[in-house]
């Protein structure tokens, strides 16, 4: 069984691969090994991203587990996953419709056992390496701007950032945005950054139950619960920033196509789509 289903990897990999630049050969005799094709690593990349193992066990023996890391810290210095999330952001308000409105900002601690660049000590695992990561999704959870930090990193200095970042992946956003925020950020300094973003603001109160003033945040909490499905944002073991970023913006596409998929099933109807009723 495939670690994801063809309806998520197919598009996928049709994008993915558009993206790539054309290899070109440099050797001086071109007597080397043939190339992997970029295909048999990209799907091996899926499956250390939603297993979560090391290359070592995620290598077959058509496809080292260095060829695995040379060609996954290529794409990163490249920024694939970057433009990838962006160009399903796309399809997705183009075909659904981004309600950029209302945002939703919050930060997770998963563990980074093996340290790195954006590694720091967890304030939640005993002074573990861990990594936080801020992420703004709009008023259905769709995830739009990611950043990566050390664990020991506050919320507050990350929201301005991961706001900057939704603008980097959607465009310009509406005239009126209201942003959602835990009692994390409830601070006269986070109120003045959001003023001169001309924002509107909903932050939770400190000292008030939480269940009491959950609002519209939950939908964050939930693009978290879906991103740590995957096994290697739960226990991240890259050191380098830029792979560590790749992974994280992969994963949010692959959120944002099940999220088009699914609702588009609802909204849409062709001759080939898929249904839930049981065959007789």
């Amino acid at each position: 069984m495939p670690v994801l289903p063809s309806c998520l990897l197919e598009p996928l990999w049709d994008q993915f691969a558009a993206l790539l630049p054309a290899h070109v050969d440099g050797h001086p005799l071109g007597c080397h090994n043939p190339r992997l094709p970029d295909r048999i690593v990209f799907e091996h990349v899926i499956a250390a991203l939603v297993h979560g193992s090391g290359y070592e066990r995620i290598a077959s023996p058509g496809c080292s587990d260095r060829t695995i890391r040379r060609r996954v810290r290529h794409w990163a210095d490249l920024g694939i996953c970057q433009q990838l999330h962006a160009l399903a952001l796309e399809a997705y308000d183009r075909m659904i419709g981004l309600e950029l409105d209302e945002l939703s900002v919050d930060g997770c601690i998963t563990k980074a056992p093996c340290g790195g660049e954006k590694a720091g000590r967890s304030p939640v695992d005993r002074g573990k390496q861990g990594l936080k990561r801020s992420i703004a999704a709009e008023a259905r959870g769709v995830p739009l701007g990611l950043v990566s930090a050390g664990a020991n990193r506050h919320d507050s200095p990350l929201l301005i950032p991961t706001l900057d970042a939704v603008k980097t992946q959607v465009g310009p956003l509406p005239e009126q945005v209201n942003v959602n925020l835990d009692r994390g950020y409830d601070s006269a300094k986070t109120r003045t950054a959001l003023e001169e973003f001309g924002f509107t603001v909903e932050i939770a109160r400190k000292g008030v139950p939480a269940p009491i003033q959950a609002g519209k945040r939950w939908v964050v909490e939930r693009a978290h619960s879906w991103m740590n499905g995957f096994g290697k944002l739960r226990r991240c073991t890259e050191k380098n920033g830029n792979v560590v970023d790749f992974y994280l913006h992969l994963t949010a596409t692959i959120v944002t196509l099940r999220m088009l998929i699914r609702r588009a099933t609802l909204q849409y109807r062709w001759d080939t789509r898929p249904t839930t009723r049981r065959l007789k």
